[in-house]
């Protein structure tokens, strides 16, 4: 399933809003482009909606590390919200949910965020 997604710019963070198969295809530098609209307009905070992803690939994998490095080497965070119960138990295998703050939904996220 192609990926579709969507981009909301608020004051103190971006929503991703994924829809599909993360797999880091011809869409993966349009999403990482995202994160250096966010450093460059000094938000320090992206959330990543996983709601609708059905699949990751290793190489979406990748692209979610380079987002969160790319953050992170700004001081920012990368968030991720709404895991189907696949993507956790893939986030847990590969020990991503000890890399990368995981919320249950955006309101969770928004209210931690501060």
């Amino acid at each position: 399933m192609k990926l579709t997604y969507r981009l909301e710019k608020e004051k103190k963070a971006y929503f991703l809003f994924v829809k599909g198969d993360l797999i880091g295809d011809e869409v993966g530098p349009q999403l990482v482009e995202f994160v250096s609209d966010a450093v460059n307009d000094k938000i320090k905070n992206f959330v990543i909606d996983l709601s609708e992803v059905r699949y990751i690939s290793s190489s979406g994998i990748g692209l979610l590390i380079t987002m969160l490095t790319k953050m992170r080497n700004v001081g920012g965070e990368v968030y991720l919200t709404s895991p189907s119960e696949h993507v956790k138990k893939l986030l847990i295998i590969t020990k991503l949910n000890n890399i990368f703050t995981v919320f249950e939904s955006i309101e969770e996220a928004k209210s931690k965020m501060g």
